[in-house]
C-alpha cells in the first residue's frame, strides 16, 4: 500500500524536502534548459517501502525521461536516501492542462545562493560551493588528478592540453572540475569560464540546429578562455555531436584555450567516438582516479564528521570505531560512502541516540546488505536463465529468436542496473556484443517496463531473487 507524504513518519526524511533537493542537483548537473523542459513537469506524489512515485502531465514526457534521465533520478536519490531503489513515474492527464502556459511564465531556476559573483560562467549552470580544492581529499588513487587539476587552474602558462580526467562513479571528478572553475574565476575574474555536461553540450547543439542558429552556437562555445566538459561519454555514438565538439575543441587548443575533460573511460576505450577526436583526447595529460584506499575513505569521513559537527548542533560526537567501519565496509565510492555518513547523523540528530557502531549497522542495514553482495553477470545470466527457462548458452548466444533475445537484453539490462561493470565489459559476458547492443537492450526494455506493467513485475521480481539470495 503506497504511503501518503502527510502520513510519514519523522523518523524518515521528508520526502518532499528530500525531492527538493534531488532537484537542485538535477538543475545542476543537467541545466535550466532541460530542467525546465523535462524534470520540473515531474509531481512526487508517494512513497512505498522502496520505491517513490511520481507524475507527469503526458506519456512522452513519462517515456523520454524513463530513457533519458531515470538513471540520474534514481542515484541522486539514493545519495540522499539509500532506501530508495525505484520510481514508477504514472501518467496524471489534470497536470497537462496548465502544462504550456506554465513553460511560458516559469522562469524560476534552483541556484546555489553563495555563487561567487565574479564568475563568467552562464547564469544557467551554477557550481556546487562545497567542490573546492581545499575540500578535496588527496591519497594515492587520486593524486596526479589533484595535482593535474590545480596545475592547470593556477598556471598561466601550462605544459599540457587538454586535462583529461576519467574514472568511476562518485571518485571526484566532478569535484575536481569544479575546483578548476572556482580557481580560474577567482584569480582571473575577467576570464570566460564554460562548465557544462556533454549531455548538455548535445541539448544546445541539437537546439541551435532546429532554430537554424548554428553561428551563435560556434560562437558561444569557441569564444571562451575556459572549457569544462563532463561525462564526454555521453556521446558515443552521437556522430554529428562528435563533429561540432571536434572543431570546437580544435578552435580552442589552437588559441590556448584551457580544454578539461572527463569520462568514465580513458580515451582509447570511448568505443564509438570517432578516432581523431580519440587521438587528440590523448594529446595532453591524461589522468585516472582510481577506488579509494581504506586510509583515503577514513580521512575523508574524518574530515565530513568534522563538518557536520560544526553544522549540526545536535550532533553526538562521531566514535572512532564507527569511521573505520563505514571506511572498511562501503567501499564503492566516495558519494555513497558520504551519504551513509549523513543519513546515520541524520537519525542520530531526529532519535537523539548515541551513535556507535550497532546504531550504524541498524540506520545502514539496506545499504550494508548491498554492499556486502557483490553481483556478477554469471549470477545475473543464470538468474534469468532458469526464470525464462532457457539454458545459459543460449541467452549468451547469437540466436536471435525472440524466446532467447528478450531474456538476452533483460539480463543485459540487469548487468548495468545491478553491476559495476562498464558496457563493454557487458557486451564481452554476452558473447562479444558491441556496447551499443547493451545500449539498445537497456533503452528496449526501459521502453516496455513503461508501457507494459505485466513486464515491469517480471523484471522488478527478476531483480529481486538476484539481490535478495
Amino acid at each position: 500500500m503506497a504511503q501518503d507524504l502527510n502520513q510519514i513518519s519523522p523518523i524518515e526524511i521528508n520526502v518532499k524536502d528530500l525531492w527538493l533537493l534531488v532537484l537542485k542537483k538535477l538543475n545542476n548537473e543537467l541545466g535550466n534548459e532541460i530542467f525546465n523542459s523535462w524534470i520540473k513537469n515531474i509531481k512526487v506524489q508517494s512513497i512505498d517501502d522502496d520505491i517513490l512515485y511520481f507524475s507527469v502531465p503526458t506519456r512522452f514526457i513519462r517515456d523520454w525521461i524513463t530513457s533519458h534521465y531515470l538513471d540520474k533520478i534514481i542515484f541522486f536519490l539514493n545519495a540522499e536516501n539509500p532506501n530508495i531503489r525505484r520510481v514508477k513515474i504514472s501518467i496524471d492527464n489534470m497536470l497537462s492542462a496548465n502544462q504550456d502556459n506554465q513553460e511560458e511564465k516559469n522562469t524560476e531556476t534552483i541556484k546555489y545562493q553563495n555563487q561567487s559573483s565574479n564568475f563568467n560562467q552562464s547564469d544557467d549552470w551554477p557550481l556546487d560551493e562545497r567542490f573546492t580544492f581545499d575540500k578535496f581529499i588527496t591519497g594515492p588513487s587520486n593524486e596526479l588528478a589533484f595535482a593535474s587539476a590545480k596545475r592547470i587552474a593556477q598556471s598561466e602558462k601550462f605544459d599540457f592540453n587538454p586535462l583529461f580526467l576519467y574514472g568511476g562513479v562518485g571518485l571526484g571528478k566532478t569535484h575536481l572540475m569544479h575546483s578548476i572553475a572556482w580557481e580560474i574565476s577567482n584569480s582571473n575574474p575577467g576570464a570566460k569560464v564554460l562548465y557544462l555536461s556533454a549531455e548538455r553540450f548535445m541539448f544546445q547543439f541539437i537546439k541551435s540546429l532546429r532554430q537554424k542558429d548554428t553561428m551563435s552556437f560556434k560562437q558561444k562555445f569557441r569564444s571562451v578562455d575556459v572549457l569544462i566538459l563532463d561525462d564526454i561519454q555521453f556521446m558515443v555514438g552521437k556522430n554529428s555531436t562528435q563533429e561540432e565538439f571536434f572543431h570546437t575543441f580544435n578552435s580552442l587548443l589552437d588559441l590556448n584555450k584551457k580544454v578539461i575533460l572527463s569520462s568514465d573511460r580513458a580515451p582509447s576505450d570511448l568505443d564509438g567516438f570517432d578516432e581523431r577526436i580519440k587521438s587528440r583526447l590523448s594529446w595532453g595529460l591524461v589522468a585516472d582516479i582510481l577506488p579509494a584506499s581504506f586510509e583515503l575513505r577514513y580521512e575523508i569521513l574524518k574530515k565530513k564528521s568534522v563538518e557536520l559537527l560544526k553544522t549540526n548542533s545536535g550532533h553526538h560526537v562521531l566514535d572512532d570505531s564507527v569511521l573505520i567501519f563505514l571506511a572498511k565496509t562501503i567501499v564503492s565510492n566516495v558519494r555513497e560512502l558520504e551519504g551513509a555518513l549523513n543519513k546515520v547523523v541524520t537519525f542520530s540528530n531526529i532519535m537523539n541516540k548515541k551513535i556507535d557502531v550497532e546504531l550504524t549497522k541498524t540506520v545502514l542495514k539496506d545499504l550494508l546488505r548491498s554492499n556486502n553482495k557483490r553481483i556478477t553477470i554469471d549470477e545475473i545470466q543464470n538468474k534469468v536463465s532458469n526464470y525464462y527457462n532457457i539454458n545459459t548458452e543460449d541467452l549468451i548466444s547469437s540466436r536471435r529468436l525472440r524466446s532467447f533475445a528478450r531474456p538476452r537484453q533483460v539480463a543485459m539490462y540487469l548487468a548495468k542496473k545491478l553491476t559495476s561493470r562498464s558496457l563493454p565489459e557487458i557486451g564481452r559476458k554476452f558473447g562479444g556484443r558491441d556496447h551499443t547492443t547493451v545500449i539498445h537492450a537497456v533503452k528496449k526494455i526501459d521502453q516496455l517496463k513503461s508501457e507494459n506493467e505485466k513486464f515491469d513485475e517480471d523484471v522488478s521480481v527478476l531483480t529481486q531473487i538476484i539481490t535478495s539470495s
